[in-house]
């Protein structure tokens, strides 16, 4: 029996959620993401792993939505976390200066991860969920260490990036596909194996 074709997606967090609060799709904040990957599998493909690549936000309320996402996310076994970390940053705006956090990290993760997964032959095909321009040099290095090797993009809601649509094998636009967002939420509400119960963020209906 031949065997399948072996995928991971590659899920840039930030990108993701920013172009769904953009598109105002705040109900699939709450995704089940291996169900999500999972159905745009074929028949003759399976599904290896999924990553995730975001940071913890200084925010508690932020903090607390997220950390529930991410306990319902890791009940299934295919779903990988990999965190960045926020820096502080002092900003100036108006003769002002503000102090804020900027997200570090998330892109070297990913890079790493996509060029480590190839050269150890953990899959046949990666799928990036991203629109950031800066992973193309990681694509670019897959091209040249194994020319066979599939690469394809999926673009989170309201965002591109011509870069990666040329050097992809092939792309799709997200904000395409609502009925699969539809098909994959996560239960409202979610038992652990604790006998905790995991409730959807009411800020997220």
């Amino acid at each position: 029996m031949e065997r399948k074709q072996r995928l991971i997606f590659y899920i840039d967090g930030f990108n993701f959620y920013f172009g769904l609060r953009e598109k105002k799709w705040k109900k699939f904040y709450w995704l089940d993401l291996v169900k999500f990957s999972s159905n745009f599998l074929r028949k003759h493909q399976e599904l290896i792993e999924v990553k995730y690549f975001s940071a913890i936000p200084k925010d508690s309320g932020k903090q607390d939505r997220q950390d529930l996402f991410f306990t319902a996310n890791k009940i299934n076994k295919k779903f990988k976390l990999i965190l960045g970390k926020y820096l502080e940053k002092n900003v100036e705006f108006g003769g002002n200066k503000y102090k804020t956090f900027e997200e570090k990290q998330t892109d070297v993760n990913i890079a790493v991860n996509l060029i480590r997964d190839v050269i150890y032959d953990k899959c046949d095909l990666s799928i990036l969920i991203s629109a950031d321009s800066d992973l193309t040099p990681a694509f670019e290095f897959i091209r040249e260490y194994k020319p066979n090797h599939k690469l394809l993009v999926y673009f989170p809601p309201l965002r591109f990036s011509y870069e990666l649509k040329t050097i992809c094998n092939s792309y799709l636009k997200l904000e395409n596909y609502n009925h699969i967002f539809e098909h994959s939420l996560l239960p409202d509400e979610i038992k652990i194996e604790s006998g905790y119960i995991i409730k959807k963020p009411l800020k997220w209906k």
